[in-house]
């Protein structure tokens, strides 16, 4: 008996359409967020024309947006420049908002963290790329970390952005060949430093936000893979989790990128009236199409190895949460839905 009603429970929240072509109307959504990460700037990009016609109210860049790996400036520059040149993209940007985070490609050195000596040049160029004003706090600060309020008539969605590479303390490597990295077991090191968790612990205080949004570049849940991801640092899971509780955050979406892959995963932490989901999105113009196969405890439905973008429905009459992975065509190839508590 336990076991029917769980199964209930889960396709109450739960609806995982296949290769479904589906229409992009919004006539019963009230805000749409397209974002997407591993981008490479001289591939061919059909999605932008595709996410235009979700009419998003924002488009946030998950990281990966160019693939730059340099010591040279100057060639990051270029590459950021090929892509801002990219017609559909310019179309994009006309019509809608931009926000974004970085990951390690277009941060400059695969898998880098702290340790990356050019790391301020390349926060420049970062947040040329995305037309940032030079009276924005990220001009002064280190790291590209920040965070906007969108209010409609009906309630309002706080968009959060992580910097999970400035402050990020080394990787320790695993002893084994079935994984790259391996988890610390001491509690040392931080994914986003001292500075960055004070700043989010204030952006969550007192916040009566409808939803909140978490944008990290890398998986905050799936973690067995052994490649990047905050499994690598568990203190700093357990610290956000807390932080979540604590603060009484409502009703918080992870949104994450890096892997090539695209997968929902979901998780109850005590104290929190909704499960925590981690929606990855990866990626753009590639995809990890050898993909054979990974333990995730927390996946819900099926790994996407082809390229796809993530489009995020709000419904605030019912506090829905509509959550599609798109494909070429617009083609749905999953998709998630949940109902959210309004208290």
């Amino acid at each position: 008996m336990q076991k029917k009603i769980f199964v209930l429970i889960l396709w109450n929240c739960l609806f995982l359409g296949y290769g479904q072509k589906e229409s992009t109307k919004t006539d019963d959504t009230d805000f749409v967020i397209a974002f997407g990460s591993c981008n490479k700037q001289n591939k061919p990009q059909p999605f932008w024309n595709e996410i235009v016609k979700h009419n998003p109210n924002v488009f946030i860049w998950g990281g990966d947006n160019i693939y730059g790996d340099s010591y040279d400036m100057s060639k990051i520059k270029q590459d950021y420049m090929l892509q801002n040149s990219n017609v559909d993209y310019q179309k994009l940007k006309a019509s809608v908002p931009v926000m974004g985070t970085w990951d390690d490609h277009d941060y400059g050195k695969n898998d880098a963290g702290e340790e990356w000596r050019m790391k301020n040049e390349s926060q420049r160029l970062f947040l040329d790329f995305l037309g940032v004003s030079n009276d924005d706090p990220r001009r002064k600060q280190e790291g590209v970390y920040t965070s906007k309020l969108f209010e409609i008539e009906k309630g309002n969605i706080k968009v959060i952005i992580l910097d999970t590479r400035y402050f990020r303390s080394p990787l320790k490597k695993s002893n084994t060949e079935d994984r790259r990295y391996m988890p610390y077991e001491d509690g040392k090191g931080t994914i986003l430093g001292e500075a960055q968790w004070k700043w989010l612990e204030k952006e969550l205080e007192n916040n009566f936000s409808d939803f909140i949004i978490i944008v990290s570049s890398i998986q905050f849940l799936s973690s067995e893979h052994g490649f990047e991801t905050w499994g690598n640092f568990p203190h700093e899971v357990a610290k956000l989790k807390k932080l979540l509780v604590s603060k009484a955050v409502r009703n918080a979406i992870i949104l994450s990128g890096d892997r090539h892959i695209s997968e929902f995963s979901t998780t109850r932490v005590k104290g929190l009236k909704y499960p925590l989901i981690d929606f990855t999105s990866s990626g753009l113009t590639h995809s990890y199409s050898s993909y054979k196969g990974e333990s995730n405890k927390y996946r819900v439905g099926r790994v996407i190895s082809t390229p796809s973008f993530g489009i995020l429905k709000f419904d605030f009459d019912t506090y829905t949460v509509s959550m599609e992975m798109r494909g070429d065509n617009n083609l749905i190839l999953q998709k998630y839905s949940k109902q959210y508590p309004k208290d």
